[in-house]
């Protein structure tokens, strides 16, 4: 069982007209995680799980996605500015191949430059306190990533209304 990993033009030809994907915005003591819905039109905050051990973690991810019946993963890329990779992009491509190898469950990367900060500062325009950014940052940056991918999904796809 080894999941492939491909771009987002090709997660499109692969996907079934109606299916779930996963957010993922992995950070180095949390990942957070969101879900669409099954006309991928809007991602949903899910959960943040607080990182321990690799098999852990990938367990309750993969856990989850299964529960929901989830078609593909998609990940935040987390290119520096310039659009170069630096550790954190190795970090995430070597979580990813980790994984690929326990679930059959597509993956593709997704660029995710400046997701934390534009829900940071969406959270600080809300009012909500330092605790409550902290605690819901990661899952609402997952969201953020996974609907930016889920609109890009949508122009290379078009929509047939029934």
């Amino acid at each position: 069982m080894t999941s492939p990993v491909v771009t987002l033009d090709e997660l499109a030809a692969l996907l079934p007209a109606k299916a779930r994907l996963m957010g993922i915005d992995l950070g180095s003591k949390t990942i957070g995680l969101a879900v669409s819905d099954i006309e991928r039109r809007i991602a949903t905050p899910l959960e943040t799980i607080r990182r321990e051990k690799f098999t852990k973690d990938a367990a309750r991810m993969i856990e989850l996605a299964k529960a929901r019946d989830i078609a593909a993963f998609v990940i935040g890329l987390p290119l520096n500015m310039d659009g170069g990779e630096g550790p954190r992009v190795q970090s995430t491509r070597s979580f990813v191949a980790n994984c690929a190898k326990l679930t059959d469950i597509p993956f593709a990367f997704q660029d995710e430059r400046l997701s934390t900060a534009a829900v940071t500062r969406s959270l600080i325009e809300q009012d909500a306190s330092r605790a409550r950014r902290a605690e819901v940052v990661d899952r609402m940056a997952a969201a953020y990533i996974l609907q930016g991918a889920l609109d890009r999904l949508a122009k290379i796809t078009p929509r047939t209304e029934a």
